[in-house]
């Protein structure tokens, strides 16, 4: 699991990158790259890593749920995500 301080800081960032979005837009729209610099570095949606909702692990995400491939299997074993079950054949 990692450390609060890690997702704290994803959460910022994510924060971050919806507040300044429409600027951000707007900014490159006009070709106005002197103000693009201006705004916080934490405000660009590429600084964003894809983290598990639930325990912040950056590896193994999957993505359509959002959490890691670790998660996902106890979650799935648990029959807590509808719809999924154990392959066998």
């Amino acid at each position: 699991m990692a450390k609060e301080s890690v997702k704290a800081r994803q959460r910022k960032r994510e924060r971050m990158v919806a507040q300044y979005a429409e600027k951000r837009a707007a900014l490159k729209a006009a070709g106005d790259w002197a103000a693009l610099d201006e705004l916080p570095k934490n405000s660009s949606s590429v600084r964003l890593k894809n983290r598990c909702q639930l325990t912040g692990r950056p590896k193994g995400y999957i993505r359509y749920f959002g959490v890691s491939r670790v998660t996902f299997r106890d979650m799935a074993l648990q029959g807590k995500i509808p719809g999924v079950r154990k392959a066998s054949w």
